[in-house]
């Protein structure tokens, strides 16, 4: 707990206005919650048995007063509060994003993506009512506890102790079950994030599930990650069920002692029924917030369960390091010894390779020989296990990631559309100008298309571009890494989906501009790198070949094994 105080307290410091009217909101509500004790005295003494007519006039008064005040209190400390918890919650939501994005690609790919989604959603509202709501429901009580406290030992010392010797027994049923609950809520919180994976895998695959009327067994694997919630957020109600009912129950012994000697006073004279039923409502009122303090000790630790999950990955640090310096134009790429282990497989062993502007550089080979793993390095998807990559000379660990990626742009056989127009998925993330999208449009062959669209490059995409056909996404692609204008093209199998005439109009129009550019293309289909300046054959993470389209026909065995399965 204190280790979750401490975290927010940097954040808490940015609102102290805020923060210093919520104090005396609660103030307010703990002054007039004694007050409100203290007037059962005169009414008893002065207006029912005395008799006191101005007495009758003034307390009317006092009670809206007093009960105002509280109100006020209240809303004042409830609204700040809020506030204060609410902007937190979203300064800490936009850091993880953040934080997460700037992870390297191996974490983000061993952690499934309805356990980030939870993380980001389900957990930060947790915590957004530690601050919204738990925290000062806990400082108003503590703050009303200390009011009433103060009153009940200055109206009758010797009865407040016995009230007070029996409550701390409170604590120890308190904090047994506080440990359950942040227990269950641990597994709660774990069990929400599997079914938020087991749910975006529903809809990720959605076409597959149907292409196999899998409907069934998918619901069936969903409700059992659905059962799992429920029955820990079951275990985590019943504990915190358990816990009002505790302190009423040990509340009831300490107020039932303190009614009997109270009440052997009043009838020994030394207590006048006023002043017993005042020190008696604020006994009551004492207890509301006692047992309030129970209730809010197991909330919290809910919420500090949440906070313990999203600083296990706050608290992860990047293993992506990058300088200050501004990637330019490229002229030259050097893969000097570079090896690669995506934990303890080797994917890449002791590459060299030298790539200059203006040459068209195929990675052929098998699947999984290493080809993809090469030029993710270049995007820094990954870091090299040994060996270095030097632009112009220059390791690109010294380089900013913005101005590298920059110049370097990658497309994947696995085409990423988003939810927004032509335009803006072709100029993503960089500065929009509407003819520079159409030329890149027209370099990819996809203004072929787009211009008939009602709409043109205003057409809206739908989420993952499915009111396009897999050819027409995969050149929308093509376009967003074109009108980059990178120094540095990389295509992923980026070809695949394309027809035949397609593919070979952005044969050509790669061939027009690759003088501006040092061009990676990962390729199954040889045919379409014929004419690469240098081809490149993997085995098993090694290089165990190279030269041209004719001349790997010649010396390559491997190399002409491929070409046979192909042409059959």
């Amino acid at each position: 707990m204190k280790k979750t105080l401490s975290y927010f307290l940097p954040y808490l410091k940015n609102y102290k206005k805020e923060i210093i009217l919520a104090v005396i909101g609660m103030v307010a509500v703990a002054l007039s919650s004694a007050a409100s004790a203290h007037l059962m005295k005169p009414v008893l003494d002065e207006m029912f048995i005395n008799k006191d007519k101005e007495m009758l006039v003034l307390i009317p008064f006092a009670i809206i007063a007093l009960f105002t005040i509280k109100a006020t209190g209240n809303f004042v400390q409830s609204y700040f509060m809020v506030y204060v918890g609410e902007d937190i919650v979203r300064k800490l939501r936009d850091r993880m994003v953040f934080h997460l994005m700037h992870q390297d690609m191996n974490f983000l790919q061993m952690m499934r993506n309805g356990e980030l989604i939870s993380r980001v959603t389900s957990d930060i509202t947790r915590i957004r009512s530690l601050i919204s709501s738990i925290m000062p429901s806990l400082l108003t009580n503590i703050i009303t506890i200390f009011a009433l406290m103060i009153y009940v030992l200055y109206r009758n010392v010797h009865l407040a102790l016995y009230f007070f010797t029996i409550i701390p027994i409170l604590a120890i049923p308190i904090v047994y079950l506080s440990k359950l609950m942040k227990r269950y809520s641990h597994r709660s919180q774990e069990s929400n994030s599997d079914m938020t994976s087991r749910l975006a895998e529903i809809f990720n695959n959605i076409e597959i599930i149907k292409a196999h009327f899998a409907h069934n067994y998918e619901i069936e694997r969903f409700k059992k990650e659905s059962q799992k919630v429920f029955d820990y957020l079951m275990k985590q109600n019943k504990i915190s069920m358990l816990s009002s009912p505790t302190a009423e129950v040990i509340g009831s012994f300490a107020l039932a002692l303190v009614l009997y000697m109270g009440a052997t006073e009043v009838m020994e004279g030394s207590m006048t029924v006023g002043e017993f039923f005042a020190f008696m409502a604020a006994l009551a009122m004492l207890y509301g917030p006692i047992k309030a303090l129970s209730r809010i000790h197991t909330k919290l630790q809910d919420a500090v369960a949440a906070f313990e999950r999203i600083d296990s990955l706050l608290q992860r640090d990047t293993k992506l390091i990058e300088g200050t310096k501004e990637a330019k134009e490229i002229y030259e790429v050097i893969f000097d010894d570079v090896s690669l282990k995506y934990e303890d497989k080797l994917a890449l062993s002791h590459i060299s390779l030298k790539a200059s502007k203006g040459k068209v550089y195929a990675l052929v080979g098998n699947s999984g020989a290493g080809k993809s793993s090469l030029v993710s390095l270049m995007v820094r998807f990954y870091e090299p296990t040994s060996g270095r990559i030097l632009i112009d000379g220059v390791d690109i660990k010294e380089y900013s990631l913005a101005s590298l990626l920059q110049r370097v742009s990658f497309v994947t056989q696995r085409v990423f559309i988003f939810n927004d127009t032509i335009a803006h998925n072709v100029a993503y993330s960089a500065d929009y100008d509407k003819e520079r999208v159409i030329k890149a449009l027209k370099k990819a062959h996809a203004w072929e298309f787009v211009s008939k669209l009602e709409n043109g490059i205003y057409t809206h995409l739908d989420e993952f571009g499915a009111n396009l056909s897999g050819g027409q996404r995969q050149r929308i692609a093509l376009a967003r890494a074109l009108y980059k204008d990178p120094s540095v093209l990389i295509l992923d199998e980026a070809t695949s989906a394309l027809d035949n005439r397609s593919e070979e109009a952005i044969q050509q129009a790669l061939e027009e501009i690759k003088g501006n550019m040092i061009t990676f293309i990962v390729a199954h289909r040889l045919s379409t790198i014929e004419n690469a300046d240098e081809i490149l054959l993997f085995d098993s993470g090694k290089i165990v070949a190279r030269g041209d389209y004719n001349t790997l026909l010649k010396t390559s065995l491997l190399f002409r094994e491929l070409a046979r399965v192909e042409e059959a």
